[in-house]
């Protein structure tokens, strides 16, 4: 695993393309990896290489943030796409003139300027304040169920009041109708909206069949994530 060399264009292209489709060099959030491999490179890649300045930009932002970062951080060679071993040699000695503009990205707040720093913390503040109002997003589905009667002699009226009376947190009732299955039988059909973490259709399923009165079977006709 590798890069190839982080100090040239080759190895840039390279962490270019692995990041096409990820937003960090590992998992979901920045990391030690991001890090170590940040670290690695002694420039911002060209604008042609969107994904890796993308990248390299949102890093640079939590230069502050180094250390408290989650992760291990390993050698280069670690990280990367598999086949292709970590080429990337030790920084040059830098001359005067770089040294005079070179920035620590990864600094210590006290090398900061204090006015910088309280505004960052300020920002990241508001930022976590915004994330934790935001709703968290409820996963639903919309089910069509198929209560089926034992005959023709059924109370059908009775039979669907029965499994209206069926009440949990996180299930709605929805439309019904009845649908000819032949012989003089008619079927329910009856909608409902669920909450995935609250309601499944074992427990409905369980529930509905348990007017044994009424209730021969139950089947699921549709299921679609909403």
């Amino acid at each position: 695993m590798g890069f190839g060399d982080l100090k040239s264009s080759s190895g840039l292209k390279v962490l270019n393309d692995f990041l096409t489709d990820r937003s960090f060099i590992e998992g979901y959030v920045p990391s030690q990896a991001d890090v170590a491999v940040f670290e690695a490179i002694t420039a911002p890649p060209p604008a042609d290489l969107c994904h890796a300045l993308r990248w390299y930009n949102h890093i640079k932002s939590y230069q502050a943030q180094k250390n408290s970062l989650p992760g291990v951080r390993k050698p280069l060679g670690q990280y990367g796409p598999a086949g292709v071993a970590d080429t990337t040699s030790g920084s040059p000695a830098a001359s005067k003139d770089e040294d005079d503009d070179d920035i620590d990205l990864f600094g210590s707040d006290e090398e900061e300027d204090p006015e910088a720093v309280k505004l960052k913390e300020q920002r990241l503040a508001e930022y976590a304040a915004k994330k934790a109002k935001k709703p968290t997003l409820i996963a639903k589905s919309s089910i069509l169920l198929d209560v089926k009667p034992w005959d023709d002699e059924t109370d059908m009226a009775k039979l669907e009041e029965c499994v209206r009376s069926i009440q949990m947190d996180g299930l709605v009732w929805g439309q019904s109708k009845l649908v000819p299955v032949g012989y003089g039988i008619k079927k329910l059909q009856i909608s409902c909206v669920v909450e995935d973490d609250k309601v499944g259709t074992d427990i409905l399923e369980e529930k509905i069949t348990a007017f044994e009165d009424y209730v021969q079977s139950m089947d699921v006709a549709a299921f679609n994530k909403i």
